[in-house]
């Protein structure tokens, strides 16, 4: 599909729900993806890039970065507490932030480092076994937390399971972050960007709609 078009799309959703311009940022996730596809796209002007690993970050970023001013790197996969300082220094926002011990590790190395990334609090509003999250009734109570925490949290984040209408969950998030006055919504993917953008997301992550499928081999 590729990035002027998904760009176009963005553009009319924010039209369509009433949204300013610009003002849903497009986070392309380039997690698995060649470096010449990535380079593709960085040609084309946009720099809000996410990934999914700390390690493949590291591996791919540093150089594109000698290259290319104002690169804006998202983490949007899971974050292991050892790994942290490592994506503090690749990161300009973590997405993953889904429990206390890595919310307190990430406020021990704002202390040290004398910054933070921006952060996402990720509620699981599935509640799925599997999958990352604080659940939606202890959401508020880990707001609160990372505030105590001196934490830069700007909003909350969600991956709705993938056999339900995603509207439902969104509309959940929605209602979740303007309770504890957050403006921010990272929520809708390739699939499902504009419903998100119809009910309040500020970031959508778009990855194999810009880029093409991912190889895993």
């Amino acid at each position: 599909m590729g990035l002027s078009e998904i760009k176009e799309r963005v553009q009319k959703a924010e039209a369509e729900a009433g949204r300013a311009p610009g003002s849903v940022t497009l986070i392309a996730v380039s997690k698995v993806q060649p470096d010449a596809r990535v380079e593709a796209v960085l040609e084309q002007g946009h720099r809000t890039f996410g990934e999914n690993r700390v390690q493949e970050a590291a591996g791919k970023w540093p150089g594109f970065r000698e290259r290319y001013d104002g690169i804006d790197l998202h983490l949007i996969g899971p974050l292991q507490t050892n790994k942290a300082r490592q994506a503090f220094d690749l990161f300009q926002a973590i997405h993953s932030v889904d429990r206390p011990k890595l919310a307190r590790t990430i406020a021990r190395l704002a202390q040290e480092t004398g910054h933070c990334p921006d952060l996402f609090l990720q509620v699981n509003t599935g509640e799925e076994d599997q999958k990352a999250g604080v659940l939606p009734a202890d959401a508020d109570a880990f707001v609160a937390e990372c505030r105590t925490l001196d934490l830069p949290v700007k909003g909350l984040m969600c991956i709705p399971p993938v056999d339900e209408e995603p509207s439902l969950h969104f509309a959940l998030l929605a209602k979740m972050a303007a309770r504890n006055g957050l403006t921010g919504l990272s929520m809708g993917m390739s699939g499902d960007f504009e419903r998100a953008i119809a009910l309040g997301a500020t970031h959508v992550r778009v990855g194999s709609a810009i880029f093409g499928e991912r190889d895993y081999a």
